[in-house]
């Protein structure tokens, strides 16, 4: 893959270290702003930004939206994008980092449970529905990658969220269980024991392991076998690389991980649902499994956007702009449009 100033910027550059084309630079009358802000999650710190819309008035009221990011991202990453984009059709959007992960607190670090990402999911929706302004009636969720897995998970039961969206839908609990695409069926115990070895190190004050922390060689990534790895080691480590962004989480996480899966119930979902997917994506099967178990969605639609990959729907304009064509009658259809 390869990058342009208008894909990517510098973290180290960006006043708010964001790292995707477009991206805010400075808050300016008039339009989109940003607002980096902390909120307590239980006993953590949570570290998050909201965007407002262009002419943002604390004295109306705006429909809002919680933008979950992917496995191992941070908010600054496609999940700001998304979030900035989004504001600026009128909507204040929240995304934040997972607890344990990024500007968050929590220790140790790179704990990557789902009942945490899905309690990070509640807890943005907790802030976001008292920021001035946010109609917590006209609240929706948007999740990617493995923040759409979670974000299933979290719409199953948090009925304060009027519609749903996924894009490039990752099931964590499948893929660490099974292996991508399904295939590491034969080594599930194996991993199970290596995880649960991993617990009792800790339990007993030993060293802590990790998981899927490598530092590949050009020539290691070309030769991985799936697009989702090749293009993600692209983005995450140096097109759109950003320091509290990382692959790695720790080896006992995967107690909880492996017995998890995103689809679990989703037909409790009874809001409207619009997942969107690459046609190309090697992950497209994630999306076309969960997508008919969302039975109690009756307004439902799944979207494929023609050529993409999964990691291209994160940053190559067209494909963005293909993601937003479908977002942005979604929710204005669901969740009304624009400021009243």
């Amino acid at each position: 893959m390869s990058t342009t100033p208008a894909a990517a910027s510098d973290q180290a550059a960006n006043p708010f270290t964001l790292v995707y084309g477009g991206a805010i630079t400075r808050n300016e009358a008039g339009k989109v702003n940003i607002h980096p802000v902390t909120y307590r999650l239980g006993d953590l710190d949570i570290a998050a930004n909201v965007y407002t819309p262009a002419g943002y008035d604390a004295g109306r009221t705006y429909p809002a939206i919680v933008v979950a990011h992917p496995n191992g991202g941070v908010k600054e990453q496609v999940a700001g994008l998304y979030a900035q984009r989004l504001a600026e059709h009128g909507y204040i959007t929240i995304t934040a980092d997972a607890a344990y992960q990024g500007g968050s607190g929590g220790l140790p670090r790179s704990v990557d449970k789902p009942m945490f990402r899905i309690e990070d999911i509640h807890g943005m929706a907790d802030f976001i529905s008292r920021y001035p302004g946010v109609d917590a009636q006209r609240l929706g969720l948007f999740g990617i990658c493995g923040g759409g897995g979670y974000s299933l998970a979290a719409a199953k039961t948090d009925k304060r969220f009027k519609s749903l969206a996924t894009l490039s839908m990752f099931n964590s609990g499948r893929v660490r269980r099974n292996g991508y695409q399904d295939s590491q069926l034969a080594t599930i115990q194996d991993r199970l024991g290596q995880a649960s070895r991993a617990r009792a190190q800790e339990a007993a004050g030993g060293e802590l392991l990790y998981s899927g922390d490598a530092n590949l060689t050009d020539a290691q990534i070309a030769a991985l076998p799936f697009d989702l790895y090749r293009q993600g080691y692209a983005y995450y480590w140096k097109t759109h690389a950003h320091p509290g962004s990382t692959f790695k989480y720790t080896t006992s996480s995967l107690l909880d991980l492996m017995r998890w899966d995103a689809t679990d119930q989703i037909d409790l979902i009874d809001v409207p649902l619009l997942m969107l997917a690459g046609s190309k994506a090697d992950s497209l099967y994630m999306t076309k499994d969960a997508f008919p178990k969302a039975t109690g969605a009756t307004d439902k639609t799944l979207f494929l956007i023609d050529g993409a990959t999964h990691i291209e729907t994160y940053w190559v304009p067209k494909y963005v702009d293909t993601a937003m064509g479908q977002l942005t009658p979604f929710f204005a259809r669901t969740l009304a449009t624009g400021p009243a």
